[in-house]
């Protein structure tokens, strides 16, 4: 069973649960709580690409390597930033579609389809821009201990896509991390991972972003320079 670390029930209701600065300072924050010593191979991935910044942190302050899992929201017809489905990076790319957001949306036959192409053309594209020449097998972290960190959870189709592809890869395990995310998701997700760090878990909630001070998009850019980052301090570390 996975344990949730989050604030009490009477401290969200009070109002206290807390407003990170942004990603980084979240980032942070997570760091801090995380408990990664019985962890014999760990490895920090993120969900670009605003979860970079988080993991980046989190990265850093364990002394863990960071690399991506690239994955792609499908929106709903007419309503983009409503997820009703993802696709995700992988030796086959893995696409979790949540039916009930399917059906309440009226999706039009052929759309899921014609949009898993699209956004497995997307992440092409930037597996292209974050990893260059790298081989495939650098990525596949088989039999490893797998924090996965985004900026927050909504409705839980990228995570869940994330999830499904790990298992998928034959991780030892996986520990969801994120700053922020509904109560009722987090339950739902338990009995799909080993462990879930979150720091704020409120009963009722709007939007991740309401979450932060500044929460600015995270670019393209900001993803190649975090990871180019990362792969130097890991370097420093082992020699």
């Amino acid at each position: 069973m996975a344990e949730t670390v989050a604030l009490s029930r009477e401290d969200e209701m009070a109002g206290l649960s807390p407003t990170f600065t942004d990603r980084e300072d979240a980032g942070r924050q997570l760091a801090e709580a995380l408990q990664v010593a019985s962890l014999p191979n760990p490895i920090v991935m993120a969900l670009p690409r605003g979860g970079v910044p988080v993991a980046f942190e989190v990265a850093q302050r364990l002394g863990l390597p960071l690399d991506l899992l690239i994955v792609r929201k499908i929106g709903a017809p007419g309503h983009p930033e409503y997820g009703i489905g993802a696709v995700v990076d992988g030796r086959e790319p893995h696409v979790v579609v949540n039916e009930d957001a399917a059906r309440r949306f009226h999706v039009p036959p052929g759309y899921l389809a014609t949009e898993r192409d699209h956004q497995l053309a997307e992440i092409e594209r930037r597996h292209r821009m974050y990893f260059g020449e790298d081989e495939p097998s650098e990525h596949d972290h088989t039999g490893r201990d797998v924090i996965l960190v985004d900026d927050g959870i909504a409705n839980g189709v990228s995570i869940r896509a994330g999830i499904h592809a790990l298992r998928d890869m034959g991780v030892a395990s996986i520990c969801i991390a994120v700053p922020v995310a509904p109560r009722q998701m987090l339950e739902s997700l338990q009995e799909e991972v080993d462990d879930i760090v979150c720091l704020s878990a409120p009963d009722r909630m709007e939007a991740v972003s309401l979450h932060y001070g500044d929460f600015a998009e995270t670019t393209d850019q900001d993803v190649v320079r975090l990871l180019k980052e990362a792969r130097r301090l890991s370097r420093t570390l082992t020699h």
